[in-house]
């Protein structure tokens, strides 16, 4: 149960909720033993008929009275229920609303390391499967838990009153119903890990499989990845029936204690009625529906025991990640003015996750306003130094300052409040154009969208749709070619307004002279705002205020264009190459 304390606090939080639903389950019970006290008064007042001395009108009388109380107590006692269910249930429903908000908060914290090392469909599983195992344990196995220590004490209070010792014999198999309970227990906690996570596999693989649709078909992979998921599936039905398994046992023995309990009532409660000790047959009778209420009460003692451990097994997996402390932390709560201007000194970065050193020793400063160019070869930290300028990692050793503040001194929110990035990969969500344009503006008017449109030379492609604006675009954008997903997504930086542009090779999917519409105007936009370009293109970087190259995480020439041009090295040879394929392509 130590997993299940981070509830606690919802539990306070609805405990006006929960000490009413509390309340009315006490009183529900009370209702609800009206039946076996009238049982046992119908068999009293049979019993003195059959002695005579009372008469048929009296005794009908006194039938009708008891059959109108057990009715009106059974009535009420269901209205009760009713209101128990409701009370109990709904906080159920409000701690896994709040729960839910609670992972995916600290989702939204945590660092890009996190979600390298941790897959999506298993971060789904924990937001969804193990949230709603731990609603079940908020609500039916509190409500049902409350409900049986509830019946128990008033039943066993009713039963010591009628008959102390027949009550004794009637609890007997209860200790070995609790050495069972705590066996099963035990075993169910720990196949319940088991099955949590196979599920978290199934989601992660189906989740893969639907995002990669285009190139498993494309490979013609289709029954190797069907195969691969029946492999998968089949695993995780063997650990599902090794579990049911287990939970198979309860109720049955639950039926086999109830059934002790039941034989025990008869034979001794039979014995003591012809001894004497017993004054009515109706206490026989009494104890066999008070038995029998419990019947159901301790058979839910196993389920709401598979349910606990379940919940416990879940809200571990849920507990892991909110334990996770986010590695970026914004420790400035005022509101700091982001200037634009940008310098990296000395700085070294690794990533954690590869142990690949990105970054040795880069230094280079750009003042507010200027556009500064970033070329080299495929893994040598361009993409990276994007990602430290948004902050999304810390550095290892150096520092960068945005204006004349270290970055880490910088309220988080204003910094990235102040950036517009397009990263490499452009990424829409599954919403119109749109919504994903004003993603960077949500105050941004229709008139706001369309500008930023042109600007990114996408208008007249999103007009081709039959929708306009309003077209709904598939997962990851799909409905959009590359170079329109790019186009869309600089547009949503366009429309920010920010104080710094940061463009990631986002123009690697367009023709020469789109690129060259769109880098104007970026560059009339951007007069006033700092911009980072990386781009593999020299058509790109040539209208830079400054050009850098970079090498294996290291500068290995840096100017402008002129002056890059004029010097052997890696940026003069590029400039030659597209040259000449420009040469080659306009013949």
């Amino acid at each position: 149960m130590k997993e299940l304390q981070h509830l606690n606090k919802y539990f306070l939080k609805y405990k006006t909720h929960l000490l009413t639903g509390i309340v009315i389950t006490i009183i529900a019970r009370i209702f609800l033993l009206f039946t076996p006290r009238y049982v046992k008064q119908i068999f009293v007042i049979i019993e003195n008929y059959l002695k005579g001395g009372v008469t048929e009108a009296a005794i009908k009388a006194d039938l009708t009275e008891a059959i109108l109380y057990i009715i009106g107590a059974a009535i009420i006692g269901g209205i009760l229920t009713f209101f128990m269910r409701q009370t109990i249930i709904n906080v159920s429903r409000y701690i896994e609303y709040d729960l839910k908000n609670e992972i995916y908060e600290q989702y939204q914290k945590l660092s890009l390391n996190f979600y390298k090392k941790n897959r999506t469909g298993d971060l789904m599983n924990r937001i969804t499967e193990d949230v709603g195992r731990v609603r079940m344990y908020a609500g039916p196995a509190i409500m049902y838990s409350i409900n049986t220590i509830a019946l128990f004490v008033i039943v066993i209070i009713y039963m010591f009153n009628a008959s102390p010792k027949l009550t004794l014999y009637t609890i007997l198999p209860l200790p070995i119903l609790s050495v069972i309970i705590y066996k099963l227990s035990k075993e169910i906690h720990k196949r319940s890990t088991i099955v949590q996570e196979y599920l978290s596999k199934l989601s992660t693989f189906t989740q893969e499989s639907f995002s990669g649709i285009s190139v498993i078909k494309a490979y013609g992979m289709e029954p190797q990845t069907a195969q691969n998921f029946n492999i998968l599936a089949k695993e995780s039905k063997d650990k599902q029936i090794d579990l049911t398994k287990v939970q198979a046992w309860f109720f049955p023995m639950m039926v086999l204690l109830i059934g002790v309990s039941n034989l025990l009532v008869i034979y001794i409660g039979g014995m003591q009625y012809i001894d004497g000790e017993i004054e009515s047959i109706g206490t026989i009778a009494e104890f066999i529906i008070y038995v029998n209420m419990l019947t159901w009460p301790v058979a839910t003692v196993g389920w709401v025991t598979s349910i606990v451990q379940q919940a416990e097994a879940s809200q571990k997996r849920i507990n892991e990640f909110l334990k996770t402390v986010p590695e970026i932390k914004n420790d400035v709560s005022s509101h700091t003015e982001i200037t634009g201007g940008i310098t990296f000194k000395d700085v070294y970065f690794t990533y954690d996750d590869t142990n690949i050193q990105a970054l040795k020793g880069i230094s280079f400063s750009i003042q507010a306003g200027e556009t500064l160019a970033i070329l080299g070869k495929t893994g040598s930290g361009k993409s990276t130094i994007l990602d430290l300028v948004g902050r999304l990692y810390d550095i290892d050793k150096g520092s960068i300052l945005v204006g004349d503040t270290e970055i880490n001194q910088l309220n988080l929110n204003d910094l990235r409040n102040n950036i517009g990035y397009v990263p490499q990969d452009a990424f829409l969500f599954s919403d119109s154009i749109k919504t994903n344009i004003k993603f960077g503006n949500q105050e941004a008017t229709d008139d706001d969208v369309i500008e930023a449109a042109k600007n990114a030379q996408v208008h007249k492609n999103i007009m081709k749709f039959n929708k306009g604006y309003d077209t709904v675009l598939g997962e990851r954008g799909i409905t959009l070619s590359g170079g329109q997903k790019q186009r869309v997504s600089i547009a949503r930086a366009i429309i920010k307004s920010p104080k710094i542009l940061l463009f990631d090779d986002c123009l690697s999917a367009v023709d020469t002279e789109t690129e060259e519409k769109i880098l104007k105007n970026i560059n009339k936009l951007s007069t006033d705002r700092t911009s980072i370009i990386v781009s593999h293109r020299i058509s790109s970087a040539q209208n830079a205020d400054k050009i850098i190259v970079l090498d294996a995480g290291e500068i290995v020439q840096e100017g402008t264009h002129n002056n890059l041009i004029n010097k052997e090295g890696y940026y003069k040879e590029l400039y030659l190459k597209q040259l000449s394929e420009d040469s080659s392509n306009s013949l």
